[in-house]
């Protein structure tokens, strides 16, 4: 049985750009299952989950992210960072 991870990080307030960017290059990761971003449609806060195969370096998977990033040139402008950022191991799905 495969062991999952989940990162969920909060966004306050979530980008509003198109975000499929960040996910195509973290799914390019071998092991990243799923990532989701939800966004709270009152407040412009959002999460951003993703999981992953226990055994997925979630660094190169941050460095998908960056080097995309860099292509398109998302940071030449000022962008929020999430407020936080947690590891979680998955103990039940269904």
């Amino acid at each position: 049985m495969v062991t999952v991870i989940a990162r969920v990080a909060v966004w306050e307030p979530m980008p509003d750009d198109d975000r499929q960017w960040v996910i195509d290059a973290a799914k390019s990761v071998p092991g990243v299952l799923n990532t989701y971003h939800l966004v709270d449609q009152a407040t412009g806060n959002g999460l951003s989950i993703a999981f992953f195969e226990d055994d997925t370096d979630l660094a190169e998977v941050k460095a998908a992210i960056g080097r995309r990033a860099d292509e398109i040139g998302w940071h030449n402008a000022p962008r929020p960072a999430p407020k936080s950022e947690t590891v979680y191991r998955v103990i039940r799905s269904g």
